[in-house]
This record gives structure tokens, sequence and C-alpha cells, in this order.
């Protein structure tokens, strides 16, 4: 499978009938349908079961966000699972679903197999522990075909709305006792004056006192370095060791995997760490006991905003004046670690008018996540008779998440902010600062009990039958600070 920060996004295309439904954001959800949506209201995606273990696929989104609103998209529960661990995929639709999981499998079911300690290597019989090393590594590239296009001929402003004849293009202040003409700094957009080298302008990197242009106008011209140079190279590396070993009497396989994604936006990272243990044991000709267990911590930093008015490539597309320097910004926010916008109210007030700092916002008004997430099973067969075997089994997925979101004292204040909703969506509010966290805790428990029966009555006549039993223990909750 291809490996990325979502195993779930390496399904499309491989089996018929199945819909993948992914995001472009940064560690984003992906939805799973078999053969299209069934339900208006309710939850359309597959259902995800590992050796046994029903998996919950939870997107713990608030309603805001899932409504394209503003927010993190924090990904779907499913990409905690370790593409590395697996040996197979399959999908069951139908019948064949609701028959092994009941109601909850009526959108189909994923069914994982992982891999198990093998006997030989590469079709040769092997004696002793197997220990096998996979690493991978990518880097990747804003594509600058695909990214707007911004004109060069033009400055901020939203046209000729100045001066006695509303015929001028700059805001005339009187700064230290001297008339000064300053580029309209409330003005978010390019519909300004004709950029010209020999006009000499105050701009926004005129007002703070720490600029090096401090009250110094400079000349008139489109910045060198536009909206394309905020984004990085983002790289990942990936790293699995794996010890296996298998006899007549049994196996197991220990792996453990790390991997890293940088992202494409400053400070952004993506951390799994992720270690898996299974193995069965023969116990006698009639008894086998098995067991998997698997452990991930993941964390996320830094995810991209989504909706409208929190998102930084709303100003990039649509908000912004072609004057700015992306990296003189830059250079202000390290030099200062404080809010410099290009988009100050007046050189008298200081405060943002529409727009932050884009690194104020990411390296202050970030988010952080993290989950712990247990999955595994015990489980044993009795061989009563060649055609008559009872199974017990034992499973459970747990996990508890913490994620957070920031917007720190000097940031943009919306005098139509909402403030933080009822959904737990923390929206730019009044105050212009903020701290939300949403603390999430998951557990599920099955208790399976079956009997198989495989009876070959005669030549032409076979009788194959299941009965069995399973009790299943649910607890969520979700508290929002």
């Amino acid at each position: 499978m291809v490996k990325t920060d979502n195993f779930v996004n390496s399904l499309s295309g491989r089996v018929a009938g199945v819909q993948v439904k992914t995001t472009t954001n940064f560690g984003g959800s992906t939805n799973v349908l078999l053969r299209g949506s069934k339900s208006l209201t309710g939850d359309n995606q597959a259902l995800f079961v590992i050796d046994g273990v029903p998996l919950n696929n939870d997107i713990t989104n608030s309603r805001a966000q899932q409504q394209t609103g503003v927010g993190y998209d924090f990904g779907n529960a499913a990409s905690d699972i370790n593409p590395e661990n697996i040996e197979s995929v399959n999908v069951l639709k139908g019948s064949a679903a609701t028959a092994l999981y009941g109601s909850r499998a009526a959108n189909g079911v994923i069914m994982i197999t992982t891999k198990k300690g093998m006997k030989t290597t590469g079709g040769i019989q092997r004696k002793g522990v197997g220990v096998t090393l996979n690493s991978s590594a990518s880097i990747g590239y804003v594509d600058k075909s695909t990214f707007i296009k911004y004109q060069k001929d033009y400055g901020g402003g939203y046209g000729k709305y100045y001066g006695p004849n509303g015929d001028e293009f700059f805001n005339t202040i009187n700064f230290n006792g001297v008339d000064q003409q300053w580029v309209p700094m409330t003005e978010d957009a390019s519909y300004g004056a004709h950029f010209d080298p020999n006009l000499m302008i105050y701009q926004w990197d005129a007002v703070d006192k720490s600029s090096p242009n401090y009250q110094k106008a400079t000349p008139w011209v489109a910045a060198a370095n536009d909206p394309i140079t905020f984004f990085e190279h983002p790289f990942t590396l990936s790293n699995t060791v794996a010890l296996d070993n298998a006899s007549d009497l049994g196996n197991y396989r220990l792996s453990y995997t790390n991997y890293k994604q940088k992202g494409m936006m400053p400070n952004s990272e993506l951390i799994k760490n992720n270690i898996s243990l299974n193995g069965s044991w023969n116990v006698t000709d009639r008894l086998t006991v098995s067991g998997f267990g698997n452990y991930s911590v993941n964390k996320g930093t830094g995810r991209n905003a989504t909706g409208y008015n929190a998102n930084i490539m709303t100003s990039f597309r649509q908000w912004f004046e072609t004057n700015v320097d992306i990296k003189q910004q830059k250079y202000m926010y390290d030099l200062t670690n404080r809010n410099i916008t290009w988009n100050y109210n007046s050189p008298f007030d200081q405060t943002p008018a529409f727009w932050d700092n884009p690194y104020w916002i990411r390296y202050q008004n970030y988010e952080t996540d993290n989950r712990n997430r247990f999955i595994g099973n015990m489980g044993a067969t009795y061989k009563i008779t060649d055609w008559v075997n009872i199974f017990g089994r034992f499973s459970v997925d747990t996990y508890t998440a913490l994620e957070e979101e920031r917007r720190a004292v000097g940031s943009y204040a919306d005098p139509f902010g909402i403030g933080t909703g009822a959904d737990g969506s923390l929206n730019r509010s009044s105050q212009g600062s903020g701290y939300l966290r949403r603390d999430i805790s998951f557990s599920e428990y099955n208790y399976d009990l079956m009997a198989n029966f495989n009876k070959d009555i005669s030549k032409s006549f076979n009788f194959h039958g299941l009965l069995g039993m399973n009790v299943r223990r649910t607890n969520y909750s979700r508290m929002i600070n």
C-alpha cells in the first residue's frame, strides 16, 4: 500500500464499489462509502474490523467545521491503523456484513488482517527469528502552476476613494507634523495605485519602531516574495522494525513503527508511534489460543484551519495587498515575536484591521492534538470433534484524545465574532484571544462465544452452521473547556 498519514486513503481505486472521499487538509479525515450513501442523517461510513476487533472511526471535528465552517480537521480515528502491519484487506457488503457484525455493518465492513509470524522468507524455510527493516522517505513541494497568479501592476487599496476630489489612491496622514502619503493598510485588496519605483510611499513596515524601515518611505513596487514563498517543503519519514518467528507449535510477530510528517505550512507536524504484537499457540491438538495487541501514540501540531475567516488561504486567495513581502512579514515576526501585520487599522492604531501576520497565526494561534489508543483481543478455539469447535474471544478498542485550540492575545478581534460555539468551535471573538480544549475518551469491549459446525452428511449434502452470542459494552465521553 502507498504510505500516507491515513492508510484509508490507499483504498481508493482498489475495490469496486468503494468510494474513498479524502480532503486536502494536513492529516485530514477520510470517508469510506460502499456503493453510496444509505442514510440522509446517519453515519454512512463502513465499519472497520481489524483481526476481529470492531474499530471506532469517529470524526471529532466540531459541527461548524464539518459544515465547511471554522475549525480544524483532526482526521478520522481509523487513521491510527498502521499500514506496515496489514497483511490483507477484504470488503464485505450486504447480508454478509450484517450477518457477522449486526446492524452497524449495514454500510459494509472493511476487514483487515494483520501480519503473522512466518516460517519462510522468500519461499525458503527459515530457522530462528526473522528481522525485517523497512524505511521510506518522501519530499514534496508547492505546485506553482496550480497556485493563484498575482498581478504585479497595482498595489494595496480599493480604488480612488481618497482626497478631496475622490481621485487619490493613498491616505494623506499628518505624521509628526508632516503630511505623508501612506498606503491604505486597512484595505485588504489590490485595486490601488499603479506601481512606480520612483514613487516613495510609507507602508506597513514604517509603523513599528522595531522595523528597519520605521518612519521611512519605500519605493512603490510589487513584493519580491508573494504568498507562494510562505509554504515550505513537506517531507515524510517512516521506519519499521519487525521480529517474527513460527513453528508447528505457533507463531508470533512484534513490530514497531515511527512515522513523522512535516507539513507544507510552517509549524505543522504529525508524529505516530505504533507498537504491535500478535501470536498464537497450539496448546494441544484440540486447543489453540491467540492474541493481538496494538498500542499507538499520535501527536499533531499546526493543522491548517478551515472555513473562511480563520483560514490563511482566505487572505492569500482573496484579501491581500500585492505590495506586501511575505519574507519581510516573517522577518518582523522572528525579530519581535509580536503580531506585526501588514493590515493595521492606522499608523496610530497598530491593531489588525482584518488580518494577522501569517507567521503569528502559525506560531501563536495554532492547534495541538494527541490520541493514545490500544486495540487488542484474546481468543481460544477448542476442537470438540472433527466437525464441531467452540470459539471464545474478548476484544477491546479504547483511546483517550486531547484537542487544543489557541488564539493569542494581540490577535485580530472580530466585532462580529461569536466566540466559542455550543459545539466546541473556537471562532474569532470580540476579545481577540481564547483557549479551548476537548477531552475525549472512548472504550468498547466485545465478548464473543461461538460454536461452528461443518459436517458432510453425504457426498452431495453438507451441513454448515454457526451458533453464537455477543455482548458489547461502549463508553464515550467528551468534555469541552
